[in-house]
């Protein structure tokens, strides 16, 4: 469909992409970018260039090129949906799923499930039809992921992220107690200078805020976690968490180590990320997003509190130990 523009009288002479950007903030530079290189931008009956001159009363007409289907096909693979509407959806991630399609990959990715759900509710993102990703969880970590429906959708909520304007809260199971019940951790991170595939804490990296309280302890092995990041880097709780001297449960990478102490050892980094407060793209609402804890992470839970239960053996011999203590205190009286 062509559409029509009149810049209004008195407008000075400005680029004819610029015209349009300012007239029509709902459609993304990008968008307008394609209908130019398209020939799609006309000034009296001839396409033009994105920097053709123009000024007050000139009459611009355009369109956009069609829609380019994605290479990837979907795949009809179930999904937790948390919320969905015709702009954005939000996805309880399960463990194991990978978010982008690699080298390395499958047609098992959150991309490939997506486009096999949303089916034909996609609209063009960057000229092609595409769930809009503007956030990513780790393949192991599960929870709340949202993602764009629309090209609209897709810059307003990349914004949030960029402007670190919303709320994001993890839960983690981790080795050992920290002595603290909170605390904030501003440590910058960067990759690490022989391990590439792992981040570290250090000089020349990207500034990084976790902030995290400590909720239940199960002994001295292990504690749950909730965290809040204020910034998004790669791996950033997992990295300061370990910095704590506390890894999360299944993260061997980061430091932690099999504990004999349980009767089932994690299968997967024990991260959960719970809980997303944001607003909508479109609306404007508050979005209060909150994703359960997954099976294997109460399962976990269980199996801490079933090794952190004192045995008979120990409570026998604590009971000695109080009663020579009584006996002892009637001797001195």
């Amino acid at each position: 469909m062509t559409s029509s523009h009149t810049l209004p009288e008195g407008t000075r002479p400005l680029r004819a992409d610029k015209a349009l950007a300012l007239a029509f903030p709902e459609h993304s530079r990008t968008a307008l970018q394609r209908a130019f290189d398209a020939g799609h931008v006309t000034f009296r009956g001839a396409p033009i260039k994105r920097d053709f001159a123009v000024a007050g009363g000139d009459v611009l007409e355009f369109s956009f090129p069609d829609t380019v289907p994605m290479a990837i096909k979907g795949v009809d693979i179930p999904l937790d949906v948390l919320f969905e509407d015709r702009h954005m959806l939000a996805i309880n991630k399960a463990a194991g799923m990978v978010v982008h399609p690699g080298a390395a990959t499958g047609e098992d990715t959150l991309v490939h499930a997506l486009l096999g759900h949303c089916a034909d509710s996609l609209s063009g993102i960057g000229g092609v039809e595409r769930p809009g990703i503007v956030h990513r969880l780790d393949r192991e970590t599960t929870g709340v992921i949202v993602v764009a429906k629309t090209d609209a959708a897709h810059r307003a909520l990349a914004d949030q992220f960029a402007t670190r304007s919303l709320k994001k809260f993890y839960v983690a199971l981790v080795a050992g107690v920290p002595p603290l019940l909170s605390g904030t951790i501003d440590a910058a991170i960067s990759r690490h200078p022989t391990h590439r595939h792992r981040m570290t804490i250090g000089e020349g990296g990207r500034p990084a805020r976790t902030s995290w309280e400590r909720g239940e302890i199960y002994g001295d092995i292990a504690a749950l976690m909730r965290c809040q990041i204020f910034t998004g880097r790669t791996h950033q709780i997992r990295v300061h968490l370990k910095s704590l001297g506390h890894p999360i449960l299944g993260d061997p990478l980061y430091g932690w180590k099999a504990d004999d102490r349980l009767a089932t050892q994690p299968a997967r980094v024990m991260l959960h990320a719970e809980h997303l407060i944001l607003t909508h793209p479109i609306s404007g609402k508050e979005l209060d997003l909150r994703a359960p804890l997954p099976a294997d992470f109460t399962a976990m839970i269980k199996t801490l509190k079933a090794a952190a239960k004192p045995t008979k053996k120990v409570v026998a011999k604590v009971n000695r130990r109080n009663e020579d203590k009584v006996a002892n205190r009637g001797l001195r009286m």
